[in-house]
């Protein structure tokens, strides 16, 4: 009996730091993708305008935080987030298509960076589908 406590234990302690370890690589994944946006002329000033230049300041680890439990909660069907992502970019004056298509390229040479041709696919596929959305929603 106490060799099943363990090895159930066990199983749970790996399930742990396995969703550890992808939480991880996603938040690696964000910090990389805002490092390239807030060098980029086309975009960075959105991000500027709204978090700061500054991405160890608390309202940039906030948004690195909700943006990791965003891609993984999209990754994996269930995650720590809960929002709307649509919302905030409502309230973004400015935004074109030129904004979407710079976002997406960067978006996607990070995910050629990092990930295997395989696992970027999949993160392109969803990018697309969440540009597609904003900008109909945008109506741009």
């Amino acid at each position: 009996m106490i060799e099943q406590f363990y090895q159930v234990a066990g199983f749970f302690i790996v399930a742990l730091i396995f969703k550890y370890q992808l939480k991880e690589n996603i938040n690696k994944l964000v910090i990389t993708f805002y490092t390239k946006v807030l060098k980029d002329e086309k975009i960075s000033p959105f991000f500027i305008e709204k978090l700061g230049a500054d991405m160890k300041s608390q309202i940039w680890q906030k948004h690195i935080k909700l943006l990791t439990d965003f891609w993984y909660t999209i990754s994996f069907g269930h995650g720590d987030y809960n929002g709307s992502p649509f919302a905030p970019h409502m309230q973004i004056s400015g935004l074109d298509i030129e904004s979407f298509e710079t976002w997406i390229r960067l978006f996607f040479e990070t995910l050629d960076k990092l990930y295997t041709e395989n696992i970027a696919a999949k993160f392109k596929e969803r990018a697309s589908i969440i540009a597609s959305n904003f900008m109909r929603n945008l109506r741009i």
